[in-house]
């Protein structure tokens, strides 16, 4: 049992958070085209980098409260 760390509601937060942030990327990107220049490591790179991030930890997070039953 972890006695420190998220909660599995704020999981599911930060999970619902990034899906968003990458939607309204991807919208975005589809609205306006690919930005070139250093706006693509800006806008495409750090914004995937940060939201793809946060929705993988928090989902393998996630799975891994419920297998231990917390």
């Amino acid at each position: 049992m972890r006695k420190y760390g998220p909660t599995v509601g704020e999981l599911r937060f930060r999970i619902a958070i990034s899906v968003a942030g990458l939607a309204f990327m991807g919208f975005a990107v589809w609205y306006r085209g690919i930005p070139r220049g250093p706006a693509l490591v800006e806008v495409v790179g750090l914004a995937t980098l940060f939201f793809g991030g946060t929705l993988v930890l928090s989902v393998r997070r996630l799975i891994a409260a419920r297998k231990s039953g917390t």
